[in-house]
């Protein structure tokens, strides 16, 4: 259990991180720690997200050892309806929030993720590390050769596009968090889930591990691309949703809109008119930038919080007894990210906007879902979106 409470507060600091993005304020109006906060809440807390997304695919699909016959076919069932209810809820935020919504992407995710169910820690690992290396210059090549004319031709067919702002194309290459790049995060989580975490010679490898991968990612970029390398599109003062769209090789000419009421619409993506600069950019690491060196480096950082959470709450039982308000946020995290887009737009909270400077908004988002799901444990055992979602795939049972 003290593995799985880690991963779950974890799991509520990347919500936390990504309240701070959508809600906090933008970096150039931070200072001292805040800075230090704002900028790593900007895309490693999507990132780890996404990471814990996959160790969460192989609690249903066997954690340590896959299952197989006929409850192997279950959990891909169970999977593969958890993606289409995602998909089906993300497309329909993102009517009113725009592609900031990543719960589309993720049901596309796990869709991809059900050949990779039964591999071992080792293969998912090397197929993590191959996406990685790979697929920022395909996203690169694909963008580069994507003009606005075939991107209008596709997307006049695409349903989704029809209903809301994130289409197929987006879900795949253009959007917030492009699948083509973002599985590595997805496979990466699904590696660590098939680890035993619990044990101390595995906590010591993967720290040594996220370490290098994160020093080694960031420290060659800033070798190969000059100090500018690690910036952040927040540092313009832009918003982070916007930033987001902007920075990303998997962010093509497509246009979105802010994250939550209030925020403006932008229209934009990365350009790819001229190559040799475009070229360049891929020896970048900064937040979102879907870059080889980003999508690593943020690898290791996800693996760091992963294991150092997962050991502060086997060694330290007095501060897990204090964080157990914190925790339940972790085991309600779509109801929690939900949660804090609909309390926004009903609280009028503006998101996203180059005039944030306080801090106060998304500290009471913060502490109102602490409380929130601090109370709702004492009484239920999931969360109120978490319940439904596991009664959606209860059809699951009838697959032989």
């Amino acid at each position: 259990m003290g593995r799985l409470v880690g991963v779950d507060l974890a799991r509520a600091l990347a919500v936390f991180g990504m309240y701070i993005v959508h809600i906090g304020p933008v970096l150039s109006s931070t200072h001292g720690v805040g800075t230090w906060v704002r900028y790593l809440a900007d895309g490693h807390s999507s990132v780890l997200f996404a990471t814990l997304a996959g160790f969460s695919l192989m609690l249903i699909a066997g954690r340590r050892e896959p299952k197989t016959g006929l409850a192997g076919r279950q959990a891909k069932a169970r999977i593969a309806i958890r993606a289409v209810v995602l998909l089906a809820l993300g497309t329909v935020l993102a009517v009113e929030y725009g592609g900031v919504i990543i719960l589309g992407f993720y049901g596309v995710y796990f869709l991809l993720a059900l050949p990779l169910l039964r591999l071992s820690a080792k293969a998912l690992a090397i197929t993590a590390a191959g996406l990685a290396l790979v697929t920022p210059q395909l996203a690169f090549v694909l963008n580069s050769r994507l003009s606005e004319s075939v991107q209008q031709s596709i997307n006049a067919y695409d349903p989704l596009k029809r209903v809301s702002e994130v289409g197929v194309l987006d879900l795949l290459l253009t959007g917030f968090y492009p699948t083509i790049t973002w599985m590595s995060f997805v496979v990466a989580g699904m590696a660590l889930a098939r680890l035993d975490l619990s044990a101390v010679s595995v906590q010591r490898r993967l720290a040594a591990l996220g370490a290098a991968l994160t020093v080694g990612a960031y420290g060659l970029s800033l070798l190969l691309a000059g100090k500018d390398a690690l910036r952040s599109m927040a540092e313009d003062g832009a918003s982070s949703a916007g930033s987001e769209k902007a920075s990303s090789f998997g962010g093509g000419s497509g246009s979105g809109s802010g994250s939550g009421s209030g925020s403006g619409s932008f229209d934009g993506g990365a350009s790819f008119d001229a190559p040799e600069r475009a070229a360049s950019e891929l020896l970048s690491a900064g937040p979102h930038s879907g870059t080889t060196f980003d999508i690593i480096g943020s690898v290791g950082v996800a693996i760091l919080v992963i294991v150092g959470a997962t050991v502060l709450m086997e060694r330290l039982p007095r501060l897990r007894r204090l964080a157990k308000p914190v925790i339940a946020v972790g085991t309600m995290s779509l109801t929690a990210y939900v949660g804090h887009f609909l309390a926004q737009s009903m609280l009028g909270v503006s998101a996203g906007e180059s005039t944030q400077t306080s801090w106060i908004p998304v500290l009471t988002f913060i502490l109102g879902a602490i409380v929130f799901a601090a109370v709702w444990s004492r009484f239920f055992r999931r969360g109120p979106l978490e319940a439904l979602l596991n009664a959606s795939t209860r059809p699951a049972k009838h697959v032989r």
